[in-house]
C-alpha cells in the first residue's frame, strides 16, 4: 500500500466508529472501543500481510507462515502458543494455538483458519482496495479477515490489562476449507481443548451486523450402487432380463426428491453418476469411467452425493427412509446404499439462544440494534460443529463482505472497525 494511499486510510477512519458519548457502554468499554479505532492502520497492515501469503490448503509452507504471521501478535500479547503438528498422511500442514489460563469469566474457545480455498494454481489476487470501503484479495473475508478480527480484539483488551486471569484458547486450524481425513486424527486435538470451555466463538463471514449464526447445518456422504441384468437391450422390462441398472437409479433418486425434498434445512444432491456395462468409480479422484451401448441393458451404476442436516434425528430419519427406498428393488435389480459422515451439525439449542441474547445486548448498548439468529439453511458446515454438542456456540462473527471462495472476493472496510469493535466489548463482557 502506498503511503498517500495508506495516510488517507487512517482519515478514512474517523468516520467508521461508535459514537460512545451516547451508549450504554462503561468507561472501560468505551476505552476498548477507542483502541480498536486508533489502531485501525495497524489491523489493515496485518490483514493486508496475511491476505499476501497465499495459504491454499494443500499449500502446508503458505498455511505455516501465515499461522507464523498470527503467532507473533499473540506471543506479544503474553499468550502460550503451539504448533499442533498432524501425521504426514493427512498432507496438512497443522494447526496454530494460543492460550492463556485464568479464573474470570467464561472460559472461551476461539475459533478461526489459516488456510484459504485458493490454492498457489488458482487466480487470486493480492490485497487491494478497491476504494474507501472495499478491499479484495485472496481468503480476505473467509477467513483472515475474521482471524484478524480476533487478534485486534485481543489486543484492545490487553491494552487495558483486561486480559489477565482469563481463560481464553485461540484456535485456528490450517485445514478448514479441506479437512484432513480421517476428521477424528485431524479435530482431536481442536474437539479435545474445546471441551475444557464453555464458550465457543467463530469468525466465519458476517452477514452484518443484526444477524449470527446459532445453528449450522452438518454435512455427510452417500453411495449408492445398482446392480441389474445385461444382455440385448430387446429384452428390457421383461421378467427374464429386467429392468437394468440405470431404470433402478433413476427410480431410486426420483423417489428420494419425490420423499424427502420438501423437508425444511434436508438437501441431498447426487454429484456424479456412472453407468454402464463396465464401470469403474474412484471416489478419492470423484472420477468415474463407463462403458456400455445403447442396445446392450446397464449392468451396473454408482451414484455419490452428499447429505446435508440441521439435527442428528433429521440425518438419522432421512438415512432410513433412504435405505427404505433402496430397498424396494424393481424386477431384476438389485441396489445398495452406504453413509459416511462428514461433520456434524450445529443443532440450535438455548444455550446457544442465551449466548446469542449476550451479543445482542452488547450491540444493543452500542447503538447498533438488535441481533437475530440467521437461517441456519444459508451456511454450510464449519469447524465449530465438531465442538457444539460440548459448549454453548455462536458463529458468523467475523468480517462482512462478498464473493467468499470466488475470484474477486471482497471485506467491507465500512463495517469491519465497528465488527471488531462489538467483538471486543463481547469478549469483555464474557470475560468479566
Amino acid at each position: 500500500m502506498k503511503l498517500k494511499s495508506f495516510l488517507l486510510v487512517c482519515v478514512l477512519y474517523a468516520n467508521c466508529f461508535i459514537d460512545t458519548k451516547a451508549q450504554s457502554l462503561s468507561a472501560v468499554e468505551k476505552k476498548i472501543i477507542e483502541h480498536v479505532k486508533i489502531n485501525m492502520p495497524q489491523t489493515e497492515k496485518l490483514l493486508m500481510d496475511a491476505v499476501n501469503i497465499n495459504s491454499g490448503t494443500l499449500n502446508h509452507e503458505g498455511v505455516r507462515q501465515v499461522g507464523q504471521l498470527f503467532r507473533n501478535e499473540f506471543d506479544a500479547m503474553g499468550f502460550t502458543t503451539e504448533w499442533v503438528s498432524l501425521p504426514d498422511s493427512l498432507n496438512r500442514a497443522g494447526h496454530l494455538v494460543a492460550y492463556r489460563k485464568g479464573k474470570k469469566g467464561k472460559k472461551l474457545f476461539l475459533i478461526g483458519h489459516l488456510d484459504t480455498v485458493f490454492e498457489k494454481s488458482m487466480p487470486a489476487g493480492p490485497f487491494t482496495r478497491l476504494n474507501d470501503s472495499t478491499a479484495t484479495g485472496q481468503g480476505v473475508n473467509d477467513m483472515k479477515g475474521g482471524d484478524v478480527m480476533v487478534i485486534a480484539a485481543l489486543k484492545a483488551l490487553h491494552a487495558q490489562g483486561l486480559l489477565e486471569d482469563t481463560d481464553i484458547t485461540v484456535y485456528f486450524t490450517g485445514d478448514e476449507e479441506n479437512a484432513g481425513k480421517p476428521t477424528s486424527i485431524s479435530r482431536k486435538d481442536f474437539i479435545e481443548r474445546a471441551k475444557a470451555t464453555e464458550v465457543a466463538l467463530a469468525y466465519e463471514t458476517a452477514v452484518g451486523f443484526d444477524i449470527a449464526a446459532t445453528a449450522r447445518r452438518g454435512a455427510s456422504g452417500w453411495h449408492l450402487t445398482t446392480h441389474g441384468k445385461t444382455g440385448h437391450s430387446s429384452g428390457v422390462f421383461n421378467k427374464t432380463m429386467g429392468y437394468g441398472a440405470i431404470y433402478e437409479a433413476a427410480r431410486i433418486l426420483d423417489e428420494f426428491r419425490e420423499a424427502l425434498s420438501q423437508e425444511k434445512y434436508l438437501t441431498f444432491n447426487p454429484g456424479v453418476i456412472v453407468g454402464g456395462t463396465e464401470v469403474n468409480y474412484d471416489p478419492a479422484q470423484a472420477k468415474g469411467t463407463a462403458i456400455g451401448k445403447t442396445n446392450i441393458v446397464a449392468q451396473k451404476v454408482e451414484v455419490t452425493g452428499d447429505l446435508r442436516f440441521l439435527t442428528e434425528t433429521q440425518k438419522e430419519a432421512a438415512r432410513a427412509k433412504m435405505r427404505e427406498i433402496v430397498s424396494k428393488n424393481l424386477n431384476a435389480t438389485s441396489a445398495q446404499i452406504t453413509f459416511s459422515d462428514g461433520i456434524p451439525a450445529m443443532e440450535p439449542t438455548e444455550a446457544n439462544k442465551k449466548l446469542l441474547e449476550v451479543l445482542s445486548k452488547t450491540s444493543q448498548d452500542m447503538g447498533l440494534g438488535v441481533v437475530k439468529a440467521g437461517d441456519p439453511g444459508s451456511r454450510g458446515a464449519g469447524d465449530i460443529s465438531y465442538i457444539a454438542q460440548y459448549v454453548s456456540c455462536l458463529d458468523g462473527l467475523g468480517a462482512s463482505g462478498r464473493g467468499a471462495h470466488a475470484p474477486g472476493e471482497t471485506i467491507n472496510l465500512k463495517e469491519y472497525p465497528t465488527l471488531i469493535q462489538r467483538s471486543a466489548v463481547l469478549l469483555y463482557r464474557l470475560t468479566r
